[in-house]
């Protein structure tokens, strides 16, 4: 994703049950400082799942709370990121693999063993 493409975000407002979700779009106007700042963390949220998610092959973790004690420290220590995206970036690759095991069971990406 690019600067330009997170200019534009959606938030979801959680309302008290029985009321509907209002999502609002909003639009960034970074200064050109800002800009720079959200993209250099979005290439180190990029590395760090790149990280993450060669961590989980390696040792066959996939669970959230597993890849995350094995990461966490490290990620936050290597990337510069905070807890926040650090833990945004652990879902995000626990999220990617389980998807790609629902496709590869569904027959979505080809036959068993392609």
């Amino acid at each position: 994703m690019t600067v330009e493409e997170m200019a534009f975000m959606c938030a979801v407002v959680a309302l008290p049950t029985g009321y509907m979700k209002l999502v609002v779009q909003v639009k960034l106007v970074p200064t050109p400082m800002q800009a720079l700042g959200l993209g250099a963390t979005l290439r180190a949220c990029n590395q760090a799942a790149t990280y993450a998610s060669a961590v989980a092959f390696a040792k066959d973790l996939k669970d959230r709370n597993g890849l995350q004690k094995e990461v966490y420290a490290d990620s936050k220590a290597a990337f510069g990121l905070s807890a926040q995206p650090v833990v945004r970036v652990v879902k995000k690759v626990v999220d990617a693999y389980a998807a790609l095991k629902a496709n590869l069971q569904a027959g979505n990406l080809g036959p068993p063993r392609s």
